[in-house]
């Protein structure tokens, strides 16, 4: 290879670093996230504990548990941790400026609370991994395809490489809240049975809401964490309306609305909702399966498209083509 081409080659592996870094730190902060939540929801339950034994809990030197201190310690950083911290600090410093909130607007905002990004970090690292993924698309082009493009050709590639790279990582979060909003559709079910059934044994609102945090991440991973974030923010003062009110906006599902209602109506007033929540439950079930049907008409309609583009024209073959030969053998006799 000539140094003219392993120029290019070197840029082009530099850029899909730089990507495959921008992607490791989204999912290094949705990790340090749950670790984060699964370490308060820990120190919760200890506290809660000790002030039920009539222990007042000792706090750390300095003062108590910060949010968002790693388990692990800064002994255990590694230079990734590292660099997303960096990272990180860079975004937050950015975004309040003009940049920053166009870059990470409140729709924007909205999508990193569905994926569970809730705090400044996780926004920061978004909105470097927006600015990176802009920068290095249009160095891509200049350096694989800049000699092969002029004029008009040029301004183009770089407007149409500065655009999509400026767009993939609210692509990226844009799919995952999808992807969140469908577990909500999936889990919702499941959640009413529990809640009526732990609703049954006599278990309160709060209990129940712990039991479903605490004991069903398996089973329910989204809504689990999202009514353990409810949950936390009602003991730290919050009304149950407030604490619910990002959990019943948050995922456009009038269902899970209704459900929220519920909760909230049964912490005011009391009363019995095992039959309300059976028949919501029912009713629940009745949509998915109007839904399945749905869908089911729907891949039948596509499968006969494929069917025909597919299966019709071997059939054809096996069946007509014996007589089109016979056919073309007498035509061909005729003509001697």
């Amino acid at each position: 290879m000539t140094p003219h081409q392993l120029g290019p080659i070197a840029l082009v592996f530099a850029a899909l670093g730089v990507l495959l870094l921008g992607l490791l730190a989204l999912l290094r902060a949705s990790d340090v996230t749950r670790s984060a939540r699964a370490l308060a929801d820990a120190l919760d339950r200890r506290a809660a504990a000790l002030e039920a034994a009539g222990v007042r809990p000792v706090q750390d030197a300095d003062g108590g548990r910060q949010k968002g201190d790693a388990p692990a310690g800064g002994a255990r950083r590694t230079r990734m941790s590292a660099l997303l911290e960096r990272l990180s600090a860079t975004g937050m410093r950015w975004l309040d400026t003009r940049v920053g909130q166009y870059a990470v607007a409140n729709e924007d905002r909205r999508l990193l609370e569905q994926c569970g990004y809730l705090d400044a970090r996780t926004r920061g690292l978004f909105l470097s991994a927006r600015l990176a993924c802009a920068l290095v698309l249009p160095m891509l082009l200049a350096a694989v395809g800049g000699a092969r493009l002029h004029g008009g050709q040029w301004l183009l590639g770089m407007f149409v490489t500065f655009t999509l790279g400026f767009m993939l990582p609210k692509i990226y979060v844009r799919r995952r809240a999808a992807a969140r909003r469908r577990c909500v559709d999936d889990e919702l079910p499941l959640l009413v049975d529990m809640l009526r059934l732990l609703q049954g044994v006599g278990l309160s609102l709060d209990q129940s809401i712990q039991v479903v945090t605490n004991d069903f991440k398996g089973m329910m991973p989204v809504l689990s964490s999202e009514m353990g974030i409810a949950q936390r923010q009602f003991a730290a003062g919050r009304t149950r309306e407030q604490s619910l009110q990002r959990l019943s906006a948050g995922f456009d599902n009038e269902d899970l609305r209704a459900i929220v209602r519920l909760m909230i109506q049964v912490d005011k007033h009391g009363g019995a909702v095992q039959e309300p929540l059976r028949q919501f439950g029912d009713r629940l079930r009745e949509t998915r399966r109007a839904m399945l049907r749905e869908r089911i008409g729907r891949l039948t309609v596509k499968m006969t498209g494929v069917m025909i583009i597919t299966l019709l024209p071997a059939l054809l073959i096996v069946t007509a083509g014996p007589g089109m030969i016979a056919v073309l053998h007498a035509l061909s006799d005729a003509q001697r």
